[in-house]
């Protein structure tokens, strides 16, 4: 294997000085003529392993092939015919856990970077206003005489997933959305310096072109119940409402003025845009030194963002070593090169405030890693006599998230976990009451959006056959 095989083509970024001054995209994006480069390191191979591990069963080495013949707008139409939302799709997916993953050059070298390629395409059809794929899906979809009415709960990637799914289908989609925008988490949760919030907005209009249409400041279980939608003309739902509810570490001072959890913290600073305040009324209290507690790609958001908010010192304080760290290896990267420092192996016991009710300090403990646990990774152990205090000014703990408690506690029917997840079929995605279907971190916990929206694919299609047995049988 010749070396320009062995290696793929770095992605140009934003200089880490100037980047922490901005929440503009760190990551640039290839030129043409990189993105034909890297493409033609593809082996197309007979097998396309690379495809078993895509939830959305994108044809990877077809629109690949298509990108190294400089045929982007095959490319794109390619990527459409599965995979709706492939410009965020290219910017956050864990590919290296994915499609990149059972790439055969990953055995001796570099995978395609079958990510960044993906992001190219979707990013040359917007540059270059190629958007006949989405105008023939539209024309389709509203000329087609529809099938039923069915309900999307979220409009997060499973829920728009699903529902571009639906109206492609055929059905008559209505999207209700409980924020003031579409996007779920990728909206409040990823920073536009991960996703740019036109491109957000941009797939969630393609979208709407296929014919779903999206109802915000919704609250299923609150303004409507899943019973009421049903006997109100709806032949069948899909509930992707995600993993919304914050989990909390239970030790004294998380209730101190200036603790948040991440979901808080970065619902304020992205979706409310308090990075623009004053401009945007929202403000946020980001102290001199900050502490984030976890090791996801959501303590890295938060951390990153308060570099971007003024934070002078920002650390990272996780239990476990690095090895454990649950992050893509992109963003740990990313983190460091900004300047965010790592406390491993340490573990929080308490926060201190001041007079005022402010938290001033926190109180840890050093861990070593023993035995593994239920989850396969060294159970961290603490050191004893390691106790020590840190001078911290704000707290983000970003330890994890829950299923949005809502719509489950509004319908007494529907069969749930212990930890709050609604049980599906696997297959199908059906839930305890005919005709609702749920997928994404509504079931799952908190996951990836590309496992999410490959359960809203797959519920979209168990839906369609549903309602069609239905029809054929009244």
């Amino acid at each position: 294997m010749s070396k320009n095989m062995r290696s793929r083509e770095p992605m140009p970024h934003q200089d880490p000085k100037d980047r922490i001054t901005n929440f503009t995209e760190v990551a640039l994006g290839y030129s043409e003529e990189q993105a034909v480069g890297e493409a033609q390191r593809c082996l197309n191979c007979k097998k396309k392993p690379c495809i078993t591990g895509c939830p959305v069963e994108v044809a990877i080495p077809d629109f690949i092939k298509l990108v190294a013949e400089r045929d982007f707008k095959g490319a794109i139409t390619k990527i459409k015919e599965t995979n709706a939302l492939p410009a965020i799709c290219g910017r956050v997916c864990p590919q290296e856990e994915q499609c990149e993953k059972y790439c055969i050059l990953g055995k001796r070298g570099e995978p395609v970077a079958i990510g960044r390629l993906e992001r190219f395409v979707a990013d040359w059809e917007a540059a270059n206003n190629g958007k006949d794929g989405a105008c023939s899906a539209s024309k389709a979809a509203q000329s087609a005489e529809r099938i039923a009415k069915v309900a999307v709960v979220g409009a997060g990637p499973a829920g728009l997933t699903a529902a571009g799914e639906l109206a492609g289908m055929g059905y008559d989609v209505t999207v209700f959305e409980a924020l003031h925008e579409s996007g779920g988490v990728l909206a409040y949760g990823i920073p536009p310096f991960r996703l740019p919030r036109t491109i957000l907005k941009r797939e969630i209009e393609y979208i709407k072109s296929l014919g779903a249409s999206i109802e915000t400041n919704s609250i299923v279980g609150k303004l409507y119940t899943l019973r009421e939608l049903l006997n109100s003309g709806y032949s069948a739902i899909f509930i992707g409402t995600g993993a919304g509810l914050p989990q909390f570490m239970g030790i004294p001072g998380e209730n101190l003025n200036g603790v948040y959890s991440a979901n808080e913290y970065l619902t304020r600073i992205n979706l409310m845009k308090a990075y623009m305040f004053p401009t945007h009324p929202t403000p946020i209290r980001v102290g001199r030194k900050v502490a984030v507690i976890g090791a996801g790609n959501v303590a890295m958001d938060a951390a990153r963002c308060s570099l971007r908010m003024g934070a002078e010192e920002v650390t990272i304080v996780y239990r476990r070593s690095r090895t454990e760290m649950p992050a893509r290896a992109e963003e740990i990267e990313n983190a460091e090169e900004e300047g965010v420092k790592f406390s491993l192996l340490t573990a929080p016991l308490k926060f201190n405030g001041d007079e005022n009710g402010y938290v001033k300090s926190m109180e840890c403990i050093r861990m070593e890693l023993g035995e593994p646990d239920a989850s396969g990774r060294r159970r961290p152990v603490p050191v004893e006599g390691s106790e020590y205090t840190a001078d911290v000014d704000t707290v983000v703990i970003a330890i994890g998230q829950s299923p949005n408690p809502v719509v489950r506690q509004s319908e007494p029917g529907l069969e749930t976990t212990r930890w709050g997840g609604i049980v599906v079929d696997e297959e199908t995605m059906a839930t305890s009451i005919p005709g609702i279907y749920a997928g994404g971190d509504t079931v799952t916990g908190a996951a990836t959006v590309i496992t999410a929206m490959g359960a809203g694919k797959k519920a979209a299609r168990a839906m369609d056959k549903y309602i069609k047995d239905k029809l054929r049988k009244s």
